[in-house]
């Protein structure tokens, strides 16, 4: 076999093997291991081969002297970085004097650097010294292998090349794992105990606010509580003032009636007929004193004035607590009563919405008593009479439109106002018409300052207190609440003459 020529592959193993403890030992640390800058350009070779006549396989294999059997591989850095995985090192080909081609092999350097350990194992097929990898296979493989063998065309390196990469290659990785460690303590040491300075800043912060809101609701609340307990004990004590002024009159009025009917039936028994007779006056001034003492009558001073325990404040807090408490007061399977609905009004296929329609149906339907046949009105499914609940309607763009509750026993029938929500004393509904609101009751209005038109209104009743309420669900800001003594069950009522009106669950 032709004598090798070193190529400058060669120069990278007597570095390589000049540095302390490469091959032998644990790599130093990384600053100390930065010998890649010595093998950052390799010369490639090509090599050709012709075979003697003597060749034992009985033929000669031609190759062309333009045709490189080995890929030239770069061992930057920067290649084995931007790669991801282990770059391979340069592939060194070389030539011999005559222009045959010399079988790659490692320079007595090579073996003398013991940086690789298969310099004593043999190729199994051709009996050489596997100094080459294969990068296809993965795997070492000797000259033969790449230049006439099963490797032939495939893109190898000489072991040291490659072993002289991996090691690169790890040099980078404990590099990057240092640097992501300094990055760690940096990320502990700093930012996590500032995260946790700065957490516990918050967090006493917002305990303070809690607390702050908190004392300040209690003590408006403790004031609000003050004030309305005097004035239940003011109204209690002017009650009961006029309750022992009303008894002591009329027990003094008993005692007169008393002593006038003594009288007269002790003039009726015992004075004679001829007395009696002289005595008419007498007798009539008595009577007249008897007259005169009157019927008792019971008046609204003798009551407890409801409004004394009356409070805005107490009242909003209640209504809050109640709709943005940890309970839930709905009434999650409301639905209209399509029995009830009016002819005009158009029901959903989830009896949840009711749309108004402006041309009359040209087939009425069958006649049920439960029907609304004038006004177009319908009720709710769910009967309340006892508990606490809560629902919403979404009123849209609807300018026309009755929300609130009524009696079961409301009138159906006719265009009188016993069937009008809000025209008698069995329905109570909070209305929109041309664009003004109102509270409705037995024919009485109270309008209603709105700052801008809800889209949705939320009704609250609580039958323990007998309270009705009407709010913004989206603000929860209280619309309109009356205390009223329901004597009846009571249902979900609405009316609507423009666009449509829906039950939101």
């Amino acid at each position: 076999m032709p004598e090798l020529l070193p190529c400058s592959a060669h120069l990278l193993h007597l570095c390589y093997r000049s540095v302390p403890g490469i091959g032998a030992s644990p790599a130093p640390p990384v600053h100390l291991l930065r010998y890649r800058a010595m093998t950052e350009e390799f010369t490639t070779c090509d090599l050709t081969c012709s075979s003697p006549t003597g060749d034992p396989r009985g033929k000669s294999r031609n190759m062309d002297c333009e045709q490189p059997i080995f890929s030239a591989l770069g061992c930057g850095g920067k290649q084995q970085e931007a790669g991801g995985g282990i770059a391979p090192a340069s592939t060194c080909v070389v030539r011999d004097g005559s222009g045959g081609a010399a079988s790659p092999t490692a320079t007595p350097s090579d073996t003398e650097s013991g940086i690789f350990s298969v310099e004593c194992e043999l190729c199994v097929e051709h009996e050489a010294e596997l100094q080459w990898f294969c990068g296809t296979e993965q795997k070492l493989i000797c000259s033969n292998c790449a230049i006439v063998g099963s490797c032939q065309g495939h893109t190898v390196t000489l072991v040291a090349d490659r072993v002289t990469a991996v090691r690169n290659q790890m040099v980078d990785a404990c590099e990057k794992m240092q640097l992501q460690a300094i990055r760690i303590e940096r990320f502990i040491e700093q930012t996590l105990t500032a995260k946790e300075q700065n957490v516990q800043a918050a967090a006493s912060r917002a305990r303070e606010q809690v607390l702050a809101q908190v004392r300040i609701a209690r003590e408006a609340l403790e004031e609000e509580e003050q004030r309305l307990l005097e004035q239940v004990q003011t109204e209690e004590e002017r009650v009961e003032q006029c309750l022992l002024t009303q008894r002591a009159h009329w027990k003094q009025s008993l005692a007169i009636l008393t002593q006038t009917r003594s009288r007269l039936v002790n003039t009726l028994t015992h004075t004679p007929d001829t007395q009696l007779v002289t005595s008419v006056q007498e007798i009539v001034e008595r009577m007249e004193e008897a007259d005169g003492v009157g019927e008792p009558c019971d008046t609204g001073h003798l009551n407890l004035n409801p409004s004394c325990s009356d409070s805005k404040l107490l009242r909003a807090l209640w209504a809050t607590a109640v709709l943005l408490g940890p309970n839930v007061y709905g009434l999650p399977n409301l639905k209209f009563d399509e029995r009830t609905v009016n002819p005009r009004l158009c029901l959903s296929d989830d009896f949840c919405t009711l749309t108004y329609q402006h041309k009359k149906p040209s087939q009425s339907p069958t006649y049920d008593p439960a029907r609304f046949d004038s006004w177009p009105n319908a009720l709710g499914s769910l009967s309340m009479s006892s508990g606490t609940h809560s629902w919403v309607f979404d009123v849209g763009q609807s300018g026309a439109f009755k929300v609130g509750v009524c009696y079961a026993s409301i009138g159906r029938k006719g265009s009188g106002n016993e069937a009008r929500l809000g025209y008698n004393a069995q329905s109570w509904v909070l209305s929109r018409y041309d664009g003004e609101y109102s509270f409705c009751h037995a024919a009485t209005k109270v309008p209603l300052e709105v700052v801008r038109s809800p889209r949705k209104i939320g009704i609250l009743l609580d039958w323990p207190s007998q309270t009705l309420l009407f709010y913004e669900p989206d603000s929860n800001a209280i619309l309109y609440s009356v205390t009223q003594h329901f004597s009846a069950p009571l249902l979900p009522a609405c009316a609507v003459t423009d666009r449509s009106i829906t039950i939101l669950h």
